[in-house]
């Protein structure tokens, strides 16, 4: 009775319409408060913005129209980053949610984007009579608005967009319990991107004209811990994309891991070190592990659920100043991107692979050395090149823009190349599993599982074989000792029992599959009880059936549309920041310097880095 209430109470297809109600009002009444703002500003009728922006501005050295969108979007997308990772903590424990205002993680999510856009639209709302940098975008008469601002709005919108979009996706398709919903990647890439239109802004407060030479003199410091604050900043937002590695509940091919991991570590790193000088990518990998590690305190101590684990960095970090020492950064700066890149992709997986020794239950071994680490190469030159082309923008210094748009494209093309790889798996037609459950206590229900693969050499060297049990009010994850040929035991008793849903988990090379062992009765799906039955025998099957068993059959090809529709609003979204850092760069003033590396004689605006 316990688990048909349970039921009852989550919908498995959006939310009530009530609710819905409620949240767009929130939404509406945010909006109108915002723009009632700019108006009266716009207008001359209250000060309170430019108030408040300079006091900000004087102590941070940068304009009124920086400081306050500056101070508002990392606020909100610290509050947006907390909501995310506690929203992921709290579906892996309980599952679907009784609504979308009934789960408190929302509110920081919903809050958070929101102040991303507000900041956007602050920071292209307050310059008055002044031309906000040099490749401002002249709106209407008498109203210029910087490009970081554009940006920041458009991320922030894109991202806000997905919360009202994730309902309406699930009254269509069902609950898609992953990260990698389309709707939940709207909200992660726009608030990471969101970090790009945020440096941009940066620069323009500073008129095209930077005092940085890498030297960190005095009145230098506070503008350092700022740039490298934001570079940690997209470190943790391209991060996030790892969430359920991060949680132990992979629901895709183990070498999506490094593969991630490498891809942010060189885009953020490489982009930290190129622009900020030494010691750049240290700080913004410092800054990354004292966020997330709060957020885990934070979660799984204050908020006693679940805790995330997370990537390291530090020897991403280390190795990308230790190649700064050597290489002329003036010179070549997209090979020393790529190059970097390769050492992230291989002796940076490595630390990686350690961390995860400690951190992760599914930590790597050798099933995916091989394959993992031509991944992890990929991601991290196609990161170390997109990294070296964002801070070649924010140094004015692109090459020309053949030379840009190739490598954007390149990388690109390799990120998606990857991507696909890591999501192609395969279910063997003749695998089964039998268990012999013996159990340990009976009310509730937990067990100790011994389980027979058939046939014995259905796994070689797997990434794991394992049980995995969620949404039961917590999680479990057993990675199974092996006892013979095809056969392993729970190295601790499991739940069967309540709402508890329990399952067998085998990754081998390509193949990924589930066994369910005991799934409890859900009527808002519907879907019927599978008993946990000692000596029952059955085949396996793709693990998205049993991961994401709320999700609804979609004829006439929707599901595909509506994806389809998701990635090209997504590519429409990077080529907007592509184009806002491109035009900064070439309407900028003359390019500087890298630090460290002094040059002779001056640098011309869009110098070939050839």
């Amino acid at each position: 009775m316990s688990t048909v209430l349970a039921a009852d109470s989550r919908p498995a297809g959006g939310a009530a319409l009530g609710e819905v109600a409620l949240a767009t009002g929130i939404g509406v009444a945010l909006t109108v408060v915002l723009l009632g703002l700019v108006f009266l500003h716009r207008t001359r009728r209250t000060t309170v913005l430019s108030r408040v922006g300079g006091r900000l501005g004087r102590a941070t050295g940068v304009p009124d129209w920086v400081a306050l969108p500056t101070i508002l979007t990392t606020l909100s997308l610290l509050v947006a980053l907390l909501g995310m990772l506690w929203d992921i903590s709290l579906h892996i424990g309980v599952g679907r949610d009784e609504g979308p205002l009934a789960n408190p993680a929302h509110y920081l999510i919903l809050f958070g984007l929101f102040g991303v856009f507000a900041a956007g639209v602050l920071a292209c709302a307050m310059p008055l009579d002044e031309k906000p940098g040099p490749a401002a975008v002249h709106f209407i008469r008498g109203w210029d608005v910087p490009v970081g601002g554009i940006l920041l709005g458009a991320a922030g919108f894109y991202a806000l967009l997905g919360f009202p979009l994730d309902d309406v996706w699930h009254r269509l398709f069902g609950q898609d319990v992953t990260l990698w919903g389309p709707t939940h990647l709207m909200l992660i890439t726009g608030a990471g991107l969101s970090i790009v239109g945020l440096l941009i802004l940066e620069m323009e407060g500073h008129g095209g004209a930077s005092t940085d030479d890498g030297d960190r003199k005095v009145g230098n410091v506070g503008r350092f811990l700022r740039q490298g604050s934001a570079m940690g900043g997209l470190l943790l937002g391209l991060s996030v994309f790892q969430g359920e590695y991060d949680f132990d509940v992979p629901q895709f091919r183990l070498v999506l891991e490094p593969f991630m991991i490498a891809g942010a570590a060189g885009l953020a790193l490489v982009a930290a070190r190129m622009w900020m000088g030494r010691g750049g990518a240290l700080m913004a990998a410092a800054f990354f592990l004292v966020i997330r590690g709060v957020i885990a305190v934070v979660v799984g101590g204050a908020f006693d659920e679940i805790t995330p684990t997370f990537p390291l960095y530090l020897g991403s970090a280390i190795l990308v100043e230790l190649l700064a020492l050597a290489w002329p950064l003036a010179r070549r700066p997209l090979a020393f991107g790529a190059v970097a890149g390769v050492l992230i992709g291989t002796v940076g997986t490595a630390t990686e692979w350690g961390w995860t020794q400690f951190t992760q239950t599914l930590s790597w071994n050798s099933d995916i050395l091989v394959e993992g680490t031509i991944m992890a190469v990929v991601a991290g030159v196609a990161g170390g090149s997109l990294g070296a082309l964002l801070a070649l923008g924010l140094r004015r210094r692109l090459p020309r823009p053949a030379v840009s748009r190739a490598v954007l494209l390149a990388c690109l093309v390799a990120i998606a190349a990857g991507v696909t790889n890591g999501l192609l798996a395969t279910v063997p037609e003749d695998v089964e599993a039998t268990f012999t459950i013996t159990d340990v206590q009976t009310d509730p229900r937990t067990a100790d599982i011994t389980v027979q693969l058939s046939p014995a050499d259905a796994v070689d060297d797997p990434a794991w074989v394992q049980i995995t049990a969620w949404q039961g009010q917590g999680l479990v994850v057993d990675d199974l000792e092996r006892t013979g040929p095809g056969e392993y035991r729970t190295t601790e008793p499991v739940p069967l029992h309540g709402t508890w849903k329990t399952l067998l988990r085998v990754h081998d090379g390509r193949s990924l599959y589930a066994v369910p062992i005991y799934l409890p009765e859900d009527e808002a799906i519907p879907a019927e009880e599978i008993p946990a039955d000692d000596g029952v025998t059955r085949g396996a099957i793709p693990e998205i059936d049993v991961l994401q068993r709320e999700l609804k059959e979609s004829g006439g090809g929707l599901w595909a549309l509506a994806n389809v529709v998701v990635l090209a609003c997504t590519l429409a979204l990077i080529a907007g920041i592509s184009w806002g850092v491109g035009r900064y760069s070439r309407r900028g003033s003359a390019g500087e310097r890298f630090p460290d590396a002094p040059v002779e004689g001056p640098v011309p605006t869009g110098a070939d880095s050839r």
